[in-house]
């Protein structure tokens, strides 16, 4: 393999570990510590995992968390007036609605009801377009941590042709504004990209989150590209993959995420620096 391996497990532990100290810090001179609401709707296990390793890393970071649980049939205004219990909490720094939520509530309505100041997933609209404005303040959490670990390999950016796979909202799209608010030459390819493979052979950073395995062929990949792989797949064989073939990817890319202990630690991470942020950008507003 050819390619050097891009961290996500230390790269992640390294950011959980600042965020700690300023945590510490922040006690030690009698602030309180920042706090997270976690609202997971239903019983998907997929879900229930992935909100006990955020509940987990928020202790690991001294960061107060609380999670509630609603049943699957919750009506979208019980869920709003959870919402708002929260957005009204002093006490409380983040807002985190974890997705998808069940076909009978709107995402999108649910998304907005977080107050813009406590949305620590960074998909309110407001985030999102102080992000295309280059005025960030809350960011999504996975194309920021994808930004970090380009950081921490020494990625230029500046005119580097970036190609990002999939328009998603929870990636695509935001990723696709980090790329350009670095300077780099950004593309994204989505279901109606004529022509996959010879975009993503122009690609010196490729970030692909689409959610097939295998979609994205090693042998498309640019000589010495930095390759970020963000797909998460169960195969039949219970083995996790992206969405890239890793092997021959690894033989022409010069950086190359693994998957898993890739992007997902990072985007774990990020939510803890989300909420220490949210916390520091209210007290900053009040001062």
């Amino acid at each position: 393999m050819a390619a050097r391996l891009i961290d996500g497990k230390q790269i992640a532990l390294d950011y959980r570990r600042a965020v700690r100290e300023a945590v510490t810090e922040r006690t030690q001179s009698g602030k309180r510590a920042p706090g997270l609401a976690v609202i997971l709707v239903g019983s998907d296990p997929a879900s229930q995992i992935y909100v006990g390793k955020k509940i987990e890393a928020c202790q690991q970071a001294g960061l107060v968390s609380q999670a509630v649980y609603p049943e699957a049939d919750i009506s979208q205004d019980e869920l709003i007036a959870m919402i708002d219990r929260f957005n009204a909490d002093d006490t409380v720094d983040g807002v985190l609605v974890q997705l998808p939520l069940p076909d009978h509530i709107d995402a999108s309505a649910i998304i907005e009801r977080v107050r813009p100041d406590k949305d620590v997933d960074g998909f309110h609209p407001y985030n999102v377009g102080r992000l295309a404005q280059r005025v960030p303040q809350l960011r999504a959490c996975t194309p920021l941590g994808i930004v970090r670990l380009l950081e921490a390999v020494g990625e230029p950016f500046h005119g580097r042709q970036a190609v990002v796979v999939g328009a998603s909202n929870i990636v695509g799209r935001p990723m696709a504004l980090e790329l350009l608010l670095k300077g780099a030459t950004t593309t994204v390819c989505h279901r109606f990209t004529r022509d996959l493979e010879y975009e993503v052979g122009q690609a010196e950073i490729l970030v692909v989150g689409v959610g097939k395995p295998g979609l994205i062929k090693g042998e498309w990949i640019r000589k010495d590209a930095t390759v970020i792989d963000v797909g998460m797949n169960r195969l039949d064989s219970g083995k996790l993959v992206g969405d890239i073939e890793f092997e021959a990817a690894a033989e022409r890319a010069a950086w190359i995420t693994p998957v898993p202990g890739g992007v997902g630690p990072m985007t774990v991470a990020m939510l803890m620096s989300n909420t220490l942020r949210a916390a520091e950008l209210r007290e900053a507003r009040t001062q």
